[in-house]
């Protein structure tokens, strides 16, 4: 097993710096993508971000094609960990200074860095590290065990695309939906009346706890799901100070079956998740005159 993973290394190393170098020379949501990153933020300017993103990217290119042509040779190995660890630097610089910011890893997250962008980073170092040692080359690998290597490669796959976080509406939120509509909730099947989620939403921001947790949210709507008559919907955002700010995601719940029609303003719940840990934060209560009806979330 051991010889089948080190063997394997580079196709994996090289599929992940394909794919992001890839990103970010030819898309052209670089530039747009740009001003929303730390990497903006450091250089105090968006044109100067996308040139740095778009020479990365050609950088981590170079580096999968030596991986994938001439694996055995140190040096695309040895460039790939010096590239994870300049990452790791950044991520952690980024995060210092601009914790509500994007890191442009792969030029279309606009999610602020979390354990992902650093899990993801490590795994390029340790990779090119790994590889840089074996000075192994991958088609023995493949063509010696061919189905120890497609089950290898698809697992390895599948951990890369769970730590990109910009690759979440394509698995994630599906998954969410598909596990509601397997296991259902109690209002599923039983309402011929349901309100739109829209509607919910333009509840919503119309309502005082959006007012006060506004300085928080960073993005529009992400997921929504029923359950036990709440409906909820998530954000994502930012919470704390300038130095100690940390990405969360913004949860709201607001009776399900509440509209512009049903006449007294509805109940709303907020509660704040830290992003890395999964944790609720802290954070002090929402104190409100009975008549705002604002209640933080329990739990």
């Amino acid at each position: 097993m051991l010889s089948l993973t080190t063997g394997l290394a580079p196709l994996v190393l090289a599929g992940l710096l394909g794919w992001t170098g890839a990103v970010k020379v030819f898309s052209r949501g670089t530039a747009q993508q740009a001003p929303k990153t730390a990497l903006a933020r450091m250089l105090r300017s968006s044109e100067r971000a996308t040139t740095v993103l778009r020479a990365t990217g050609a950088a981590e290119l170079l580096i999968a094609a030596g991986l994938l042509t001439i694996p055995a040779n140190p040096v695309p190995g040895a460039a790939a960990a010096v590239l994870g660890a300049g990452f790791l630097g950044y991520l952690g610089y980024g995060r210092a200074v601009a914790p509500e910011s994007s890191c442009g890893c792969s030029a279309s997250e606009d999610t602020p860095i979390t354990w992902r962008a650093f899990a993801r980073a490590a795994v390029v170092l340790i990779g090119g590290a790994t590889v840089a040692a074996a000075q192994d080359t991958w088609w023995p690998a493949v063509s010696e065990r061919p189905a120890g290597a497609l089950v290898f490669l698809a697992g390895a796959a599948v951990v890369l695309v769970a730590l990109s976080a910009d690759l979440d509406r394509w698995w994630l939120l599906p998954l969410r939906r598909t596990r509601l509509r397997v296991f259902g909730h109690p209002l599923l099947g039983t309402a011929t009346d349901q309100v739109p989620v829209a509607a919910s939403v333009e509840l919503l921001e119309n309502s005082l706890a959006w007012q006060a947790a506004a300085p928080v949210v960073r993005s529009a709507l992400l997921d929504h799901w029923e359950d036990d008559g709440w409906r909820i919907l998530q954000y994502s955002g930012v919470y704390g100070d300038r130095e100690n700010a940390r990405p969360v995601a913004v949860v709201f719940a607001l009776d399900a079956t509440a509209g512009r029609d049903t006449g007294d303003d509805p109940i709303v719940r907020v509660s704040y998740v830290d992003a890395d840990s999964g944790e609720a934060v802290a954070v002090d209560e929402l104190r409100a005159a009975p008549s705002r009806r604002i209640l933080p979330m329990a739990g």
